[in-house]
């Protein structure tokens, strides 16, 4: 797997049990081609939408993004920028 349709469907998959009503992944690796980083996985943006994040704060649902993807973070993904969004702030 290498593509970002094979990170997609990784992220789609352990996302899951955030039951996303939105869910949208940009991939912004063309941005940063040359960068070190770049070499070890892609720069992608993360837009999710779900009732999980009702009440908490930026910190609390990114990390609750992080604990489902963290070992992304170390092999396929070099950067993930992440909005994370209750219902009603959409």
């Amino acid at each position: 797997m290498n593509t970002a349709t094979d990170i997609e469907a990784l992220l789609r998959e352990r996302l899951a049990p955030l039951d996303p009503l939105r869910f949208e992944l940009a991939d912004d690796s063309h941005l940063h081609a040359g960068h070190a980083g770049a070499r070890e996985g892609g720069h992608y943006r993360l837009l999710l939408v779900s009732t999980a994040f009702a009440g908490k704060n930026t910190v609390a649902r990114h990390r609750a993004v992080f604990s489902l993807v963290g070992d992304l973070m170390r092999t396929r993904i070099h950067a993930l920028g992440i909005k994370a969004l209750a219902p009603e702030e959409i």
